[in-house]
């Protein structure tokens, strides 16, 4: 683990059963509430993604706000919002998706992007990789390249990563593995 990993990993808190029984949520409040380790979080996320040419990044709800917001700020590019459904006020497109304790669904605006957007995916988490995998295809079908997806956490027990390759991401960064 390198020393970016070590300095987030020691603030990740771990609540056992959240959401339900069996799961171990890993909580990023505590980066959140570290400024110089939240500020970490984002040089080294917008590090991964400068060289991409990127038109927007796209969050997914809701933690992934958080971090896509800071991102888009940080590069100076648009920021799309992934919302679960009924949240967007504007024509949607949606995606219906598994996680790992059931399933859900998630929603952008039809002009979110447009043909030639190069759009990266940012989330807190990748555990399964339905949501981000849902991301990726609204996206396409709005008309944007995905160019990337990009997480604080992965957690490698459940394979997520292949899930979002079969998807056809060409790049997948996590600053921590668990």
């Amino acid at each position: 683990m390198n020393e970016t990993a070590k300095q987030i990993d020691k603030l990740i808190r771990n609540v056992p059963d959240f959401p339900k029984p069996g799961i171990q949520f890993k909580d990023i409040t505590p980066v959140l509430q570290d400024a110089k380790t939240f500020a970490l979080v984002i040089k080294t996320l917008a590090d991964g993604l400068r060289n991409e040419r990127l038109t927007a990044v796209a969050g997914i709800e809701s933690r992934g706000f958080i971090f896509a917001s800071a991102l888009a700020t940080e590069l100076g590019v648009g920021l799309v919002l992934l919302r679960k459904p009924g949240k967007l006020p504007w024509k949607t497109l949606r995606a219906t998706y598994q996680l790992e304790y059931g399933t859900d669904a998630i929603e952008i605006h039809e002009d979110a992007v447009k043909e030639g957007d190069r759009v990266a995916v940012i989330d807190d988490l990748l555990a399964t990789g339905g949501t981000a995998t849902a991301a990726a295809c609204l996206l396409r079908d709005a008309g944007a390249e995905v160019v990337k997806a990009m997480f604080v956490i992965e957690l490698d027990f459940l394979q997520g990563r292949e899930k979002l390759r079969t998807a056809g991401f060409p790049a997948i960064e996590s600053l921590l593995h668990y």
